[in-house]
């Protein structure tokens, strides 16, 4: 069955009552279900729970308040339903790692923890392009050979480096049987990913998996990408709509899931199920390192 009309009815009444006191039971009359069946269906489709919805779109758009004006820090606690402002600090300072107050001085909007208002669209991508909840799997050391470049969420120059990467991929003789390409987002041991927002700069590596490092064609690197625990989404669909679904996991999963992210490289995976960046049937998968 498809619920999307039921969801987009309660969602748009929690967009508007967001500074209201909203009872879970009147969202779900909203849509037209029991509590308990609206509660199922909301936490299956969107990946978390009503309650976790709405206290996250409560504390960012508290968050972009205190960034984005000068208004008094209590008030704001007080318009997004906070009794205080000292259980509106307790709860910002768990989600975003700092005070409210630090926050405003950073002037920074963090990627981790920003939930952003679900839109008609937003709602049909986790309803038809994303795996809201992922799959966890160890997974081996793999030897990379690719190009590295800098890149920023705002300014995505990633594209540009698989279209001089990819004509040049013959030249790695050592690539395996089974071409198995990789998008690479390098971790920076000295960055504290609580920081990171949309024009944070940060190296990208995209290559292929290869069985050694014997010859490395010129202009390229070589790379170790670090084994262990991940956390592993399927995105389908054009790459046009990539950014909703890394607004989801840095947004909502890492937020809501009981994991840690671990410090090391994220990365995406492309074999035979990548169809193209603009194929509607395209299907790759994104690596999200956690302990």
């Amino acid at each position: 069955m498809n619920y999307y009309d039921q969801l987009e009815k309660a969602i748009n009444f929690i967009e508007q009552n967001l500074c209201e006191d909203i009872k879970v039971e009147a969202v779900a009359g909203v849509a037209g279900y029991s509590y308990f069946h609206f509660h199922r269906i909301f936490e299956a489709v969107l990946g978390e729970t009503v309650g976790n919805y709405i206290r996250l779109r409560r504390l960012t758009s508290a968050a972009y308040d205190i960034v984005y004006t000068d208004r008094r820090i209590l008030d704001i606690a007080l318009t997004y339903r906070f009794d205080s402002q000292e259980a509106f600090s307790r709860a910002f300072k768990k989600l975003y790692k700092v005070t409210p107050r630090e926050y405003r001085k950073n002037r920074i909007e963090t990627v981790i923890g920003s939930k952003k208002k679900m839109t008609t669209m937003g709602l049909k991508h986790l309803m038809n392009r994303v795996t809201v909840q992922p799959m966890i799997k160890e997974v081996l050391d793999i030897k990379i050979i690719g190009m590295r470049s800098k890149a920023t969420i705002n300014n995505n120059l990633i594209p540009k480096m698989w279209n001089d990467f990819n004509p040049r991929i013959l030249e790695i003789e050592s690539r395996t049987p089974q071409l198995r390409g990789y998008g690479i987002c390098e971790v920076n041991p000295n960055y504290n990913m609580y920081e990171f927002n949309e024009d944070a700069e940060f190296n990208e590596i995209v290559g292929v998996e290869v069985e050694n490092y014997d010859t490395i064609p010129p202009g390229m690197i070589a790379k170790a990408l670090a084994g262990g625990k991940y956390a592993i989404f399927t995105h389908r669909g054009s790459v046009e709509f990539l950014r909703m679904t890394y607004q989801y996991i840095w947004g909502t999963w890492i937020i809501y899931s009981k994991y840690e992210v671990d410090l090391r490289d994220d990365f995406e995976f492309y074999d035979e199920r990548f169809l193209g960046p603009n194929h509607d049937s395209s299907e790759f998968d994104i690596y999200i390192p956690i302990k």
